[in-house]
């Protein structure tokens, strides 16, 4: 990984995109896109820091900081708390682009992910819901994880997998990797489908998620096949308060 130009440089650059006409910030997003797409700064290469960015440019942290965010959620850098921002990795497109690892989401944003396992066991799908039964079968993998930014839990993940798509499911860490993860090596995904509620956790889930009973949450039920079948089914409870949908739209 290389660490990337000096102060000239950058000031080089940021009088280079020109654009005076633009807030600073826009300057600044301009300045890094630039370098990126055009390849000299590539994937895996440290940016200069916040700091370097305020002396060379003569702009407020502020100013500096918002344009990172931003390029952050664009997914063309990722900051790493205590240790830098990079270059972002190449990612090449997916019609499933939507059905994201949450791990990834929480470090391109900066802050650090873990995850608390509740339970992950095989077991009787009776309980379960009509397609699940069908689809799986009368056995499924069934694991409930919490998902943490930082200290703060923003999701219980509730999931039932198919045993046939993924043998290994419950020999996996998924304090060290994600269902998300795991499945999408094991069973590549052809086809996803996401229902969107508005609702009340149970108390168990509350519990887990350190909020009043009372508070709304966001409910997505996921789910996912592979070319061969369903892979799983989840439900992904989040505290309204901690999250938002967002999404692009391309015709």
């Amino acid at each position: 990984m290389a660490m990337i130009d000096g102060d000239a440089a950058l000031a080089a650059l940021y009088d280079e995109v020109g654009g005076s006409s633009a807030p600073a910030y826009e300057r600044v997003k301009n300045l890094v896109a630039a370098q990126i797409r055009s390849g000299r700064w590539s994937e895996g290469d440290q940016l200069p820091s916040e700091n370097q960015f305020v002396t060379a440019l003569g702009l407020s942290r502020m100013t500096i900081n918002r344009a990172m965010r931003e390029l952050t959620a664009e997914g063309l850098i990722v900051r790493m708390m205590g240790v830098g921002t990079f270059v972002a990795s190449t990612k090449t497109s997916s019609p499933l682009f939507e059905v994201k690892n949450i791990a990834d989401e929480i470090q391109q944003c900066g802050h650090r992910h873990r995850t608390e396992v509740i339970l992950v066991r095989e077991e009787s799908t009776e309980q379960a819901k009509a397609f699940v039964r069908e689809a799986i079968g009368p056995r499924a993998f069934h694991s409930v994880l919490v998902h943490y930014e930082d200290d703060i839990p923003i999701q219980v993940e509730d999931r039932f997998v198919n045993p046939t798509e993924a043998p290994g499911y419950l020999e996996q860490d998924f304090a060290a990797v994600t269902p998300n993860d795991y499945l999408s090596r094991v069973a590549p995904l052809v086809r996803g489908e996401h229902v969107v509620e508005a609702v009340l956790g149970s108390p168990e889930e509350c519990g887990l998620l350190q909020i009043d009973r009372g508070e709304p949450c966001l409910l997505i039920r996921r789910r996912t096949w592979s070319e061969h079948g369903l892979v799983s089914a989840a439900r992904l409870i989040h505290p309204g308060s901690r999250n938002r949908l967002e999404g692009d739209f391309k015709r």
